[in-house]
C-alpha cells in the first residue's frame, strides 16, 4: 500500500522554511514510514542521527535534555498523546510559537495547549474541532502555508496604516497647542481638522488594506512574540513626519498671511498642506524600507483611485462657495498651491533618505 503525499506538500514545507517556520512531522505510524515521508516532503530526517525519534526514544531522554533533542529532530514516530503535549511544552519553554494539526479525540489536548490549535475539517473529529482554534476545511498543509503569506501580509498592511495615519494626528494636535501656547492664530480650525480626517481615512488610509504583498515576504525570519508593533525606526520616523508637517504648516500659514493672503485663504493652505503630505507619504508607506519610486506604481490601482478622489475633495473644499462657508476656508492661487507641493516633495525626500541611511545600518 502506498499513501503518498500531496504534490504541494513538497513546495509548502521549503517555503515555511525560508520563511524561518520551522516543520515537524509528529505521527503514530512506524519509524521508517515517517522517515520515508518526510524525506518525501523534504523535512530530512535520519534516524540514526537523531532527527527522527521514537515514543520510545523520547521517554528516554532526560528532562533537561529533552528541549535539545526535541529541537533538533524533526520527525516523531509512534508518539502517544501524553507525548504530543509535552513535545509542545518543549518547544513552547524555548520561545517557540507552536502550532498544532490534529484530527483524532487524543491529539485534544495537545490542539488545546499549542499557541495556534488547527484540526482536521474533513477527517478530523468534533473534539478536535471543539479543542482548536483553527479548522483546516481541506486538510491540506499548503493551506496553513498560505495562511501564514497572508496572516504576514495584513500584519504589514495594518502596520503601514498606522506608520502612515499618526504623523498626521500628532501634527494636528500639535499645531493647535503651540498656537495656544503662544497665543498666536489658529494655522487650521478644528472643522478643518475634522475634514481631513474623515476623508483622508477612507480616501487614503483604507486603499493601504488593498496592498498587494511585497516581494520577498516569505523569506523574511519570523516576528519575535515580544517585538512592539511600532519599533524604534518605525517611531522616529513618526516623530519626523510629524515635526515635518509641523514646521511646513506654521511656515506656509505665516508666508502667505505675508504676501497678503487672508486668514482663510492662509489656513486653506494649511490644510492642503496636511493632505498633500499625507498623499505623498502614504506612496511612501506602501512599503516600510524600499523607497516610494521602486515600489509598482500601478500595483494597488485602489490607491490611485483614493488619490484622485481625495484631490478631488480637495479641490471643492478650496474652491467651491458652499465648502468655503462650511469650512471656513477660501480659493488660493497658484503659487500657493507650488508651494504646498514643494513642501510635500522635501517630506518625502527627507523619508526616503531616513529609509536609505536605516537600510545602510546608520
Amino acid at each position: 500500500m502506498h499513501d503518498p503525499p500531496r504534490p504541494a506538500a513538497a513546495a509548502s514545507v521549503a517555503a515555511c522554511r525560508r520563511a524561518g517556520v520551522g516543520v515537524k512531522m509528529i505521527t503514530g505510524d512506524h519509524i521508517r514510514t515517517a522517515v520515508t515521508v518526510a524525506a518525501a516532503v523534504g523535512l530530512a530526517a535520519d534516524h540514526d542521527a537523531g532527527t527522527a525519534l521514537t515514543g520510545a526514544q523520547l521517554d528516554d531522554i532526560p528532562a533537561d535534555r529533552f528541549p535539545d533533542a526535541v529541537e533538533r529532530a524533526t520527525v516523531f514516530a509512534r508518539v502517544s498523546p501524553e507525548q504530543k503535549l509535552r513535545l509542545i511544552d518543549a518547544l513552547q519553554s524555548r520561545g517557540h510559537v507552536a502550532a498544532m494539526t490534529g484530527d483524532g479525540v487524543n491529539d485534544a489536548p495537545a490542539l488545546r495547549q499549542a499557541n495556534v490549535g488547527i484540526a482536521m475539517g474533513r477527517t478530523g473529529t468534533e473534539v478536535a474541532k471543539e479543542a482548536s482554534d483553527i479548522v483546516l476545511t481541506d486538510d491540506d498543509f499548503a493551506t496553513i502555508e498560505a495562511a501564514v503569506e497572508e496572516g504576514r501580509n495584513v500584519f504589514d498592511n495594518l502596520t503601514k496604516f498606522i506608520v502612515w495615519t499618526l504623523p498626521t494626528n500628532m501634527a494636528e494636535g500639535l499645531v493647535i497647542l503651540v498656537a495656544i501656547l503662544l497665543g498666536a492664530t489658529l494655522p487650521i480650525l478644528p472643522t478643518q481638522i475634522l475634514w481631513i480626517n474623515m476623508t483622508t481615512a477612507v480616501a487614503l488610509g483604507l486603499m493601504l488594506a488593498f496592498e498587494p504583498k511585497e516581494q520577498g515576504l516569505m523569506s523574511r525570519p519570523p516576528r519575535a512574540p515580544d517585538r512592539p508593533l511600532l519599533t524604534w525606526a518605525l517611531t522616529v520616523r513618526i516623530l519626523l513626519v510629524s515635526a515635518l508637517l509641523v514646521a511646513g504648516a506654521w511656515w506656509l500659514f505665516e508666508h502667505e498671511a505675508a504676501v497678503g493672503a487672508s486668514v482663510a485663504q492662509a489656513r486653506t493652505s494649511a490644510v492642503n498642506l496636511f493632505v498633500a503630505v499625507e498623499v505623498f507619504y502614504l506612496f511612501s508607506c506602501r512599503s516600510l524600507t524600499r523607497p516610494a519610486w521602486r515600489i509598482r506604481p500601478f500595483g494597488n490601482r485602489w490607491l490611485l483611485l483614493g488619490v484622485m478622489v481625495q484631490t478631488a475633495g480637495q479641490l471643492a473644499l478650496t474652491y467651491i462657495p458652499l465648502m468655503n462657508e462650511l469650512f471656513h476656508t477660501a480659493p488660493i492661487s497658484a503659487e500657493a498651491w507650488l508651494r504646498i507641493v514643494g513642501l510635500a516633495l522635501l517630506a518625502s525626500l527627507v523619508v526616503a533618505l531616513d529609509k536609505r541611511f536605516r537600510r545602510r545600518g546608520f
